[in-house]
């Protein structure tokens, strides 16, 4: 089974790195040298560094409404109230404005996703220390429900972009180690959910590959179907993880992020039928592009590597195209992980 203890937790941290290309910059040296003797920790010390950035440039305001009670107009006069102070002998006025405020949402779910490190047991005083000072600066700023939260609609524009990277390892940590007690109240599982690890392993080699192999175009690009009359109602969308491509060369590969790498029945291990399936389906449909041009496509199904006694290390040449299937063992030096892949590039694209 994938636990982060199985992960070296310096390589969540090159994952990271590579998903979110802000801890390459300046400012988190320091935690690129730590050692981590869990996750907990390592989130605790990235959100740490990053709000202190944060804090040096500004935290991000943007205008509110409020409604209060003044004694001299401002803004708006909201007229129902203000006759309702009248009738009550009370000589004040009941004003709308806008007014720029650092309580926005994006302050609240780092304020929140902090509170919650700070009463989990597995984060040192160290680090807890360090996110108790910088609180300190988001006094007036509220915490939200983080099961309202709808994380696909938080746009960035360049007055918060700098806030990206942060929202997203909350997210990261908000939805892949939340929980919910008997009680209602939240607490933090000792575990990474396999869902948000398995976005994170996508997001890594797609982005590894972005940036160390730059005589390859590298994309999650959706590939059409091959229709014969044009009609497509109600076909899902073929959404790959990653695409590789060089000239009419495409690598298309699957990352899969499993407890389990294959299905066992009756003690016969074989590869996940659907994932079979799918991208095989990916790579008919994208071969089918390039009509009678000169081409090659083959695809691969990436697993994470497992603690199972079988791992799959197959190809497959099926109509004219290869299918592979390998395994990447994140429990070893990341110099190995980077050899693996570099290596998968090379087989295709030499």
């Amino acid at each position: 089974m994938i636990k982060d203890k199985s992960i070296f937790i310096k390589n969540i941290y090159y994952m990271l790195s590579y998903a979110f290309t802000t801890l390459n910059e300046g400012g988190y040296e320091d935690v690129a040298a730590e050692e981590f003797e869990n996750m907990h920790n390592l989130f605790a010390a990235i959100l740490e560094k990053g709000i202190a950035r944060q804090l040096k440039q500004g935290l991000y305001r943007e205008y509110v409404n409020c409604k209060e009670d003044v004694t001299t107009v401002r803004g708006k006069i909201a007229m129902p109230e203000t006759i309702q102070n009248r009738l009550a002998r009370k000589r004040v006025l009941t004003c709308e404005y806008d007014e720029l405020s650092e309580n926005n949402l994006l302050n609240q779910i780092l304020k929140t996703t902090v509170m919650l490190l700070l009463r989990h047991a597995r984060v040192d005083q160290e680090y807890k220390n360090n996110l108790k000072k910088e609180m300190l600066f988001f006094s007036n700023v509220d915490t939200v429900d983080l099961a309202m939260i709808r994380w696909s609609a938080i746009r960035f524009q360049i007055n918060n972009n700098t806030y990206r990277m942060l929202i997203s390892l909350c997210q990261f940590i908000v939805e892949g180690m939340l929980l919910t007690t008997d009680s209602g109240e939240y607490a933090l599982s000792s575990f990474i959910d396999g869902q948000c690890m398995s976005r994170l392993y996508e997001k890594f080699i797609l982005e590894y590959y972005a940036k160390e192999c730059p005589q390859l175009t590298a994309t999650a690009s959706q590939i059409p179907w091959a229709l014969d009359d044009g009609v497509g109602t109600m076909l899902p969308v073929m959404q790959t993880d990653i695409m590789l491509t060089r000239g009419s060369d495409v690598l298309i590969i699957d990352a899969k992020y499993y407890t389990q790498t294959t299905q066992n029945r009756y003690d016969v291990h074989t590869i996940h039928s659907g994932n079979l399936y799918q991208i095989f389906t990916y790579v008919k449909n994208k071969d089918e592009e390039f009509g009678a041009r000169p081409h090659k496509v083959s695809g691969m199904l990436l697993y994470a590597a497992t603690d199972e006694a079988i791992q799959p290390d197959n190809s497959y040449q099926m109509s004219g195209n290869k299918i592979s299937v390998k395994t990447l063992d994140l429990n070893q030096d990341f110099s190995e992980i980077a050899a693996q892949l570099n290596a998968i590039a090379a087989d295709h694209f030499s």
